[in-house]
């Protein structure tokens, strides 16, 4: 491998660096969101349990309790459930730091469709839990209790509990996120609303499939699983047939500015003087000829252009500004060639052309946190913490740290 492949697969790296630094703090950041929430409710684990446990205690016979098989039960299924909590109570913090990670590199009209999507996911999930516990919990434990044979004691035992009602909250939080699903496929161009409305029959039959995989084997949880999900299905129909218009007339406009692009210029085409203008006379444009004809500029041999007419070969001087921008051109790449210290085989100082290009990127910082532009500041921040020096590497954490006192 030469020296300039090297040099370009390590330019290469570099922004994939800068990205796996980023993913990393925003998923240290999210991890400490769940600690500090967990902190928080440990002490109240016990009540927090109490508070989950009510639907249950609430249908179980006078005297009734629950039970606790094993040793470390009655300290690990409070702990687990606080846990838990910290992780659902999180969740807007944590699809925050996700969608930062994504958002700079998505398009504007992504971020027009994933910014509600993303919302409403984790308020669906919210709607999914909370359906279960005041609507589901009730029905389930009452049939339970009520079918429980005579003679027999119902007193669950409380890890067990645990699982069975942290099922039935990720069941429903996911169930109620049909319709994000159906949106995200006919935004993807996976599936069309119209396609999803030929298949709802089949639809149905595995909403009550998927319901009775999730749910305890009794009717009722089934039942109050797998309608909820056939109504929600109906509303990412409704709403992914918005998504899929403006999607069709997003592609629309693009197919009609490429074909306004790939337009020959009327302009263009060929050129010949006014019939009562002889050629080369004023307004009848000197030294244009009728396309077709041969030799237009007499002294050269050259065929003129097939479509202007115009011999390509003639000679053309620079004007005085033409002349005076090549000149600059020319002093400008003369500078650069001695800042960076080129020698006579054609080396130059790569160092300082990095050195140049991250204090570039730290000076478009400085205009983004001007502009308020957080994000795009962050995005190119992480590149210098990749690219930089020690000293670029120190300044971009300092600006980092004012950012996150900022903003």
């Amino acid at each position: 491998m030469t020296a300039k492949e090297s040099e370009d697969n390590s330019l290469a790296e570099q922004p994939f660096i800068s990205h796996l630094v980023e993913l990393r703090d925003r998923l240290l950041r999210a991890v400490i969101a769940v600690v500090v929430i967990f902190l928080g409710l440990f002490p109240f684990a016990n009540d927090l349990y109490h508070l989950v446990s009510r639907p249950l205690l609430e249908k179980l016979p006078q005297g009734d309790q629950m039970i606790a098989t094993g040793v470390i039960s009655p300290f690990l299924a409070p702990f687990k459930l606080s846990l838990v909590a910290a992780i659902f109570i999180a969740m807007p913090f944590i699809l925050y730091q996700f969608w930062s990670f994504v958002a700079p590199g998505l398009y504007k009209h992504e971020k027009k469709v994933l910014v509600p999507l993303v919302a409403s996911s984790a308020l669906l999930f919210y709607l999914g839990a909370l359906f279960a516990f005041y609507v589901v919990f009730p029905l389930v434990f009452s049939f339970m209790v009520a079918t429980t044979p005579e003679g027999v004691n119902m007193a669950p035992d409380i890890t067990q509990y645990l699982e069975f009602v942290l099922t039935l909250f990720f069941a429903f939080g996911l169930a109620f996120e049909v319709p994000i699903a159906t949106i995200i496929l006919v935004w993807m161009g996976v599936t069309t609303p119209d396609t999803l409305s030929e298949k709802r029959p089949y639809i149905i039959v595995g909403a009550f499939c998927l319901g009775m995989l999730l749910t305890p084997p009794d009717v009722i949880s089934q039942t109050l699983l797998a309608l909820p999900m056939w109504v929600l299905f109906e509303i990412g129909v409704f709403f992914s047939r918005l998504v899929y218009r403006e999607k069709q007339q997003r592609e629309r406009e693009k197919e009609a500015a490429e074909a306004d692009t790939d337009s020959p210029d009327d302009s263009a085409a060929s050129v010949s003087p006014k019939p009562d203008q002889p050629k080369g006379s004023p307004g009848g444009g000197a030294g244009v000829v009728a396309a077709g004809t041969t030799n237009a500029v007499p002294g050269f041999d050259g065929d003129p252009d097939p479509v202007t007419g115009i011999d390509t070969e003639r000679f053309v001087p620079l004007s005085p500004e033409e002349l005076e921008r090549e000149l600059d051109l020319i002093e400008e790449q003369e500078q650069v060639e001695d800042d960076y210290e080129v020698d006579d085989l054609g080396h130059s100082d790569t160092d300082g052309m990095y050195k140049a290009a991250v204090d570039e990127k730290l000076r478009r910082i400085q205009e983004y946190r001007e502009q308020e532009e957080f994000i795009k500041a962050r995005g190119v921040l992480y590149e210098v913490l990749g690219e930089g020096d020690e000293e670029q590497v120190a300044v971009a954490r300092n600006i980092l740290n004012q950012l996150d006192e900022e903003y």
